[in-house]
């Protein structure tokens, strides 16, 4: 696809992404849709209001009415759609810096789109195809309050409340000046938690720190768990749908190390697990100890959502799926991101513990070691250019290269993958091995051969 990347379309604010481009992305998404109504929706990023303007604009000029929910984190736009059966047009740039921003489109059933839907969508955009109303059946606008609330209920609802409340835990919440801010703690009090916060003020300008959940942009909340003697610290991405995990140390607890955990409580035999093409051997491991299927996609959550909803239609159960970056699924619960929920189904597993920290329960899938780095291009050329420089490398390893989604090398005890960012101007580079001077080796080397094509 050419607009539509691993996760909709994100770009710098009034560069790239304009408000031009939003109109029509919002004009085509309701021409295919044609719905009676839309809702818009944002993250708190300050160019939020006016792309949600855009999107209402071109979703009124095709004739579909707009309900208006404000800053909400991403799974509450869901559970609104699901419960209203509209889809929605959400502003939204995730873990991007402030200065970008992006567009998700959400069905009536509370998930993103899936790729042929997009296909068909973007294929409006680039062909100029849009059924325009006439002005009298140019679509009304409405806001809708209560958004918030009804999330929160339904969340509360879906988990064990009783054993969380009963172990009686101190959470340290992070939500990094993002949509978490208008939920997240307000869900583990609910829940029982005693709960601390930091950057829990919305802010597009993310002023605490970065809105990626990554261990450099979390000094703050690793800080605040150590030194008020939390149980454990959760960190949500700008739009919260995304979660990791801090330990009773202050310790980050890595992606791929807490979705291993997730996974592993839930699984039976027969099951299958989705995730990207960059899976941690954590994931391999849990999969094989519960005989359970590993099936693999290009990276981002569109391609996750479509295999596994192809799983679901083959009659194979599917209860966690998503990457090691935060971002898992639940399945049964809604096939959608939910950076509170993954918080809380983490919390079910200190509940289940019998008092034993964060720290030794996520020990059991904590022995291998991943290593990730980044390479800017300027252009598309360059970007061409060092991932030839990439094929060359691989073609000349001594390990079969798998090509779902760039060229991913197994070596059997380690791994080393590299691909183009679906997101940002970047190859990504990721490896992992149990000893952590031969991940840091691969990652290095495939580096040195991504910079050759410069």
């Amino acid at each position: 696809m050419e607009l539509f990347g691993s996760s909709g379309i994100r770009g710098v604010a009034l560069r790239y992404l304009t408000p031009a481009l939003v109109l029509d992305i919002a004009k085509a998404a309701g021409t295919a849709w044609d719905a009676d109504r839309v809702a818009v929706a944002r993250d708190t990023r300050t160019t939020g209001e006016l792309f949600a303007n855009a999107a209402a604009s071109g979703l009124a000029a095709v004739g579909c009415d707009v309900d208006r929910l404000g800053v909400v984190p991403t799974p509450a736009v869901g559970n609104y759609c699901e419960a209203a059966e509209v889809p929605a047009v959400l502003v939204t740039a995730s873990h991007n810096p402030p200065e970008f921003n992006g567009i998700k489109l959400v069905g009536d059933d509370g998930v993103e789109l899936s790729v042929d839907v997009l296909e068909q969508i973007e294929r409006r955009v680039l062909d100029d195809e849009y059924d325009h109303a006439d002005w009298r059946a140019a679509g009304a606008t409405t806001p809708v309050e209560g958004v918030v609330d009804d999330y929160v209920d339904q969340l509360i609802a879906a988990v064990d409340r009783e054993s969380i409340a009963d172990a009686d835990l101190t959470v340290a919440v992070d939500s990094g000046h993002g949509a978490a801010s208008v939920a997240s703690p307000r869900v583990y009090r609910e829940l029982g938690c005693e709960v601390l916060t930091v950057n829990a003020t919305p802010d597009g300008h993310f002023p605490g720190r970065d809105s990626e959940p990554v261990p450099e942009n979390l000094e703050d909340l690793r800080r605040l768990v150590a030194t008020s003697d939390a149980d454990v610290g959760i960190a949500h991405d700008g739009d919260a749908d995304r979660a990791v995990f801090v330990d009773e140390t202050g310790e980050f607890v890595d992606g791929d190390t807490s979705f291993a955990a997730l996974a592993d409580a839930c699984l039976e035999p027969g099951d299958a697990v989705v995730s990207a093409v960059n899976v941690s051997q954590r994931l391999v491991d849990v999969c094989a100890d519960n005989d359970a299927d590993l099936e693999l996609t290009p990276i981002g959550a569109t391609n996750i959502i479509t295999r596994t909803r192809d799983l679901h239609e083959e009659g194979t159960r599917v209860p966690v799926a998503g990457e090691g970056n935060g971002g898992v699924f639940f399945p049964p619960y809604r096939l959608s991101r939910d950076g509170a929920y993954i918080g809380a189904r983490f919390l079910e597993l200190l509940a289940d513990a019998d008092g034993a920290p964060v720290s030794e329960v996520v020990a059991p899938y904590s022995d291998y070691h991943f290593v990730r780095a980044n390479v800017e291009y300027e252009d598309d050329d360059e970007r061409d250019e060092m991932l030839s420089a990439a094929r060359a490398y691989v073609e000349t390893a001594d390990a079969e290269p798998n090509t779902t989604d760039g060229y991913r090398l197994d070596y059997g005890d380690a791994w080393v993958l590299v691909r183009p960012s679906g997101t940002e101007p970047k190859i990504r580079i990721y490896a992992e091995s149990a000893d952590a001077d031969r991940a840091e080796r691969l990652a290095q080397d495939m580096r040195v051969a991504v910079e050759s094509g410069r």
